[in-house]
């Protein structure tokens, strides 16, 4: 071998051995950091001398894990919002150890009526009874507006989310032509590939994609329900949010948005539709269906509470169109008009002093001109039948079975934490799964431990190499002096 030869190894023994230190380095600075896949260099021997050349660097990543843990992923992500919203539903109606619950609200307005039972001449009982009415009333009311509110932000959430997609595709689309730009010159595209990871991986989150490898370093994206998102252009998603949600508004009748994919409608949904799953898929069933069932079954107790003082028999001096002492925005309750009523229901102003009523109708009868007998308790008591008698829900709502109003709320606080449960059970679940997948993930990432044993091979391979440039200098040095 001649000098040159042997100073050309050297040389190249040196380069590859900086590169792999650089690789080396940059895999243990990055040890914690999200979406990093670790550095392998490649070497290779050169043609002529038998030196060394640095053939490339490639990302060593898992494509089949790293499929399994988007999809765990998104699955967590759709669980965390049932979970909060089954938990925001929970508060909304009250557990019966709150005391502002809806079951507490029916439990105080049957005791004000029993109280007032025992004394009809006592306007403190009978003003204690319009004060629990009005309550009961205004925590319905309450309940249903928030129920409102959680179907709002839910479409809210799904106009962020489809904005979101829209432009996480766009970012793929400029990281694949990147990449693709910068293998054909022969540059390190393992930075811009970390990159685009990080966005497919928040992507994920929001609708459960799969990556399918292209020509030139470019990926498509494929949702794992069979919808196109990516592949050479991104498609584009456009949906159009409601300034506000109305219990009557169903996207059925055309009132709430759906999302359309290049201009072209496609079923939307928790479990249908090529967007199935998901955070997005989440915020459509929390819209469209899970509280639109709740608010259903709070307009139905409403009714049931209106039509248990509505009816005749309770309250002989009403006449045959006046509403009792709930009524559906100051009106007799038609049955026809059952969507919405929770947010609707009022007390009778007949009954309130503020609204120009008198109390004094409590006792004597809401068509009463005058106060009778102060000491007649009758209708008071039969008031408080009204309530406590047993009846079934219109539909099934609720079950077949015949309750009391109190047994009707009762029932639907705990069909609520019921659902409560099950939802933290399956975020319980789902997450335990991304915590594993992530595991399994970190398993593969950087060994710290490895890479400082490789960073000693380095150091050895550099100081060996640099001996040998030293040795042929010192030779040339004195062939140079002969």
């Amino acid at each position: 071998m001649t000098l040159s030869a042997a100073l050309s190894n050297a040389l190249s023994g040196l380069a590859a051995s900086t590169r792999t230190a650089d690789v080396v380095s940059a895999n243990l600075a990055n040890v914690l950091t999200e979406g990093f896949a670790p550095r392998e260099i490649a070497l290779s021997s050169t043609r002529d001398s038998g030196g060394v050349r640095v053939v490339g660097v490639s990302r060593q990543v898992d494509a089949g894990l790293l499929a399994d843990q988007r999809i765990a992923e998104s699955a967590r992500a759709a669980g965390e919002v049932t979970a909060a919203f089954s938990q925001a539903l929970e508060r909304v109606i009250g557990t019966p150890d709150v005391p502002a619950s809806l079951s507490a609200r029916f439990a105080s307005f049957e005791a004000a009526l029993v109280t007032a039972s025992t004394r009809p001449e006592d306007n403190n009982r009978l003003q204690a009874v319009l004060r629990e009415a009005q309550a009961l009333g205004g925590r319905i009311n309450a309940a249903a507006d928030e129920i409102g509110d959680l179907r709002s932000e839910a479409d809210r959430n799904i106009a962020t989310g489809v904005d979101t997609i829209n432009s996480s595709l766009r970012r793929v689309v400029d990281f694949n032509a990147r990449i693709s730009a910068n293998l054909s010159r022969g540059a390190d595209t393992s930075a811009l590939e970390d990159q685009r990871q990080q966005v497919i991986d928040n992507l994920a989150e929001i609708v459960p994609v799969r990556q399918v490898a292209r020509e030139n370093g470019a990926v498509a994206l494929v949702t794992t329900s069979g919808g196109l998102l990516l592949d050479g252009r991104a498609v584009t998603l456009s949906f159009d949010p409601a300034p506000l949600v109305a219990p009557n508004m169903m996207i059925e009748s055309g009132a709430l948005s759906g999302i359309r994919l290049d201009g072209v409608d496609i079923p939307v949904g928790a479990d249908r539709g090529p967007l199935q799953g998901g955070r997005l898929g989440a915020f459509f069933d929390i819209r469209d269906r899970a509280a639109v069932e709740v608010n259903a079954q709070l307009d139905a107790v409403a009714r049931d509470l209106i039509e248990r003082f509505q009816q005749d028999a309770v309250d002989s001096t009403r006449g045959p169109d006046d509403p009792g002492i709930f009524t559906d925005a100051g009106i007799r309750f038609d049955p026809v008009n059952t969507l919405g009523v929770a947010s609707r229901l009022s007390v009778n102003r007949a009954i309130d002093p503020q609204q120009g009523g008198e109390v004094f109708r409590i006792r004597d009868g809401l068509g009463a001109l005058s106060p009778g007998l102060s000491g007649e308790g009758g209708l008071i008591a039969d008031l408080g039948r009204a309530l406590t008698r047993k009846s079934s829900l219109p539909g099934s709502i609720l079950g077949t079975g015949a309750r009391t109003i109190a047994g009707h709320a009762a029932t639907l606080i705990s069909s609520i934490s019921q659902d409560r449960v099950a939802a933290e059970q399956e975020l319980s679940f789902t997450t335990a799964q991304a915590v594993e997948f992530r595991t399994l993930e970190l398993a593969t990432g950087v060994d710290s431990d490895a890479e400082l044993q490789r960073l000693l091979l380095v150091e050895q391979a550099f100081g060996a190499n640099a001996r040998m440039v030293q040795a042929i200098d010192e030779m040339l040095d004195a062939i140079l002096r002969i």
